[in-house]
C-alpha cells in the first residue's frame, strides 16, 4: 500500500516531469542543472562523492574535488531535465549531422551491429546522460535494456510511461532479469546494461586501485552465447550536445580451455569504464557507494 508521503512525492515528481515536457530540451536541462548545482552540495550524498573522489584522485586539491562535484551535480540535474526529451535528443540523421544533438565517429561499428544479424551485449556507465545509449540504440539498431526503477510506485509508473515508447524492451532488475536477458540474445537482439554500480553478489574487480563488486551477468551471457561485447559511452560536449563512442568488440579473456573467464572479463570491462571516468570525472555519478 502506498503511503501518503509516497503519494505526495510521486505526485510532485510526476507533475514536475510533465511541466518539463512543455519546455524545450535546452531550457529543461539548463534549469535542472542549475538547481542541482546549487542544492546538491547541501545533501548527504555530497559527502559520499567527496570521499570517493579523494580516494580515486589522492593527488588532487580540495578545490578541484569540490569543482568536480559541482559538475557532477549539474550533470545529474541536466539528466533529470532531459529525461522527458530523450526521444528528441536521441534522434540521429546521418545525412544531416548539423541537426543532430549526438555526434559520432563510430557509426560503422553501430551499423555493423545493426546489420550482422547477430546478438550483442552493450555495456555502459553512469556518464553524461547515461539514458541516451539505450534510447539511441533502440531507435536505430533495435535493443533491449536492463533498468532499475525507483521504489516510489507513482514515480516508477511515470518514468516507465516516458521510457516505454523510446527504449525498446525494458527489463526490470529483478530476480528473473538474467532469464529475460538471455531470451533477448537467444532471438538475436542487442542488450544494453549499465555495469558500474555495486552488486553485493558480484565478482571482485579493481576500480581506481580499490576492490569492489561487479555484476557478472554480462560476462556470463557473453560466455553462454559467445556474442560480441561492445562498450558505449556518451560524453556531454556542451549543454544538450553529446558525443557517442563505441569500444570493441572487446577481446574477451579466456581460460586454458578457451572458455570466457567471467572474473577477468568483468575486470577488463571495469578497466575500460575507469578510463572513461578518468577522462571526464565531472560527468560520472560519484554520489553512490561504489566501494563497500
Amino acid at each position: 500500500m502506498t503511503s501518503l508521503t509516497d503519494r505526495l512525492l510521486g505526485g510532485t515528481v510526476a507533475a514536475l516531469l510533465r511541466a518539463l515536457a512543455r519546455t524545450d530540451p535546452d531550457h529543461a536541462s539548463a534549469l535542472c542543472g542549475a538547481v542541482a548545482r546549487r542544492i546538491g552540495p547541501r545533501l548527504p550524498a555530497h559527502r559520499v562523492g567527496r570521499a570517493n573522489l579523494r580516494h580515486a584522485f589522492p593527488d588532487r586539491s580540495e578545490a578541484w574535488i569540490e569543482e568536480t562535484l559541482a559538475g557532477v551535480w549539474e550533470n545529474l540535474g541536466r539528466v533529470a531535465g532531459e529525461y522527458v526529451h530523450l526521444g528528441t535528443i536521441a534522434r540521429y540523421d546521418p545525412d544531416h549531422p548539423e541537426a543532430n544533438r549526438i555526434e559520432t565517429d563510430d557509426l560503422p561499428l553501430f551499423l555493423q551491429m545493426r546489420d550482422d544479424d547477430k546478438p550483442a551485449l552493450c555495456f555502459a556507465a553512469h556518464l553524461a546522460n547515461w539514458e541516451l545509449p539505450a534510447a539511441a540504440m533502440a531507435a536505430h539498431i533495435g535493443s533491449a535494456a536492463v533498468y532499475r526503477m525507483p521504489n516510489n510506485r507513482i514515480v516508477a509508473a511515470e518514468i516507465e510511461r516516458i521510457r516505454a515508447p523510446i527504449m525498446g524492451e525494458l527489463i526490470p532488475a529483478r530476480a528473473d532479469a538474467p532469464l529475460r536477458m538471455a531470451a533477448v540474445l537467444q532471438r538475436g537482439d542487442h542488450l544494453g546494461v549499465l555495469v558500474d554500480q555495486h552488486f553485493s553478489r558480484g565478482v571482485d574487480v579493481t576500480f581506481f586501485g580499490r576492490r569492489c563488486k561487479a555484476n557478472p551477468t554480462i560476462a556470463r551471457l557473453a560466455a553462454r552465447f559467445d556474442c560480441p561485447v561492445v562498450g558505449v559511452r556518451v560524453i556531454r560536449r556542451a549543454g544538450v550536445r553529446f558525443r557517442m563512442e563505441g569500444v570493441g568488440p572487446i577481446d574477451l579473456p579466456r581460460d586454458a580451455r578457451g572458455n570466457v573467464d567471467v572474473a577477468a572479463t568483468m575486470q577488463r570491462i571495469t578497466t575500460i569504464v575507469e578510463g572513461w571516468v578518468r577522462e571526464y570525472p565531472d560527468q560520472w555519478l560519484w554520489l553512490h557507494r561504489r566501494w563497500r
